[in-house]
């Protein structure tokens, strides 16, 4: 009897490295997200008080394609970590950038 490859419906898992200097993360509260036809920008700022002004610390650029992967895996997660530890509570955060959905 052939052997069954365990990935046959799905791609086998993505070997990643995760180099030394980046392990420990960076911390993020803001996110400010624009778009171009061809890619999605996300700059992740860090707004914390006493510092003179919020600041890019990572800006991430994706294709649409990707972006919208990002979202449904984001969603996927979200769920997951409701499951495990009950509801995110929602707030309404006021930021001083301009109207809603601007970037």
């Amino acid at each position: 009897m052939a052997k069954k490859n365990p990935y046959e419906n799905e791609q086998p898992p993505v070997d990643v490295e995760l180099p030394a200097d980046l392990a420990e993360g960076l911390y993020s509260n803001l996110v400010m997200i624009s778009h171009s036809p061809t890619e999605f920008v996300f700059d992740f700022i860090t707004m914390l008080p006493g510092l003179p002004k919020p600041r890019v610390i990572s800006r991430i650029i994706m294709s649409p394609e990707h972006a919208q992967s990002f979202l449904g895996a984001l969603k996927q997660n979200i769920e997951m970590y409701e499951n495990s530890f009950g509801k995110i509570k929602g707030g309404n955060i006021t930021l001083p950038f301009g109207k809603i959905g601007e970037a």
